[in-house]
């Protein structure tokens, strides 16, 4: 008996307590512009910056640029060291074979995961970066088309990996 009125008392007490909170509401407009619903889409630029994190993470998986001289910055955001939890962005051919490219990588430790048997599979590629470090690298792309790019750090190609399209 005393379970039943603890219950019924608990189901008036939230029922009064969600109606207290109800009340007159004042009408507000929607400010909410259709750039804030929709976002443009990545701008092109020719000088881009991507961050890499501890959690095996790019800032972004897309990056847009012109054909051209390209410059682009990597930041590693994260406190881990390059040894444990290093970063690159190594930027591949069109056609190159990743997974294919990140089991050489993975064998290329003294030369920081950049197999010197694959450099013809690379565009450009930053130095392998540890926590609080960064790099920037200028390279020339001259036919437009969809590049991948990866960390080479063993087991991070899973997780970091995107695309540079370039117009």
């Amino acid at each position: 008996m005393k379970r039943i009125f603890k219950v019924t008392f608990l189901a008036l007490a939230a029922t009064f307590a969600l109606q207290s909170c109800g009340g007159k509401t004042e009408k507000t407009e929607d400010t909410t512009t259709t750039e804030e619903l929709y976002p443009a889409e990545e701008a092109v630029a020719n000088e881009l910056t991507i961050d890499s994190n501890d959690a095996m993470q790019y800032s972004t998986n897309e990056l847009r640029a012109k054909t051209g001289e390209i410059t682009l910055t990597l930041h590693h955001t994260g406190k881990m060291e390059k040894t444990v939890m290093g970063h690159n962005l190594v930027i591949l051919k069109m056609g190159t074979d990743i997974n294919a490219f990140g089991a050489k990588a993975a064998e290329a430790k003294d030369n920081d995961y950049i197999p010197a048997s694959e450099e013809g599979a690379i565009v450009a590629h930053t130095k392998l970066l540890g926590g609080g470090e960064s790099d920037t690298v200028t390279f020339t792309i001259s036919e437009p088309g969809t590049y991948d790019y990866i960390c080479s750090f063993p087991g991070h190609l899973a997780l970091m990996k995107g695309k540079l399209i370039v117009e």
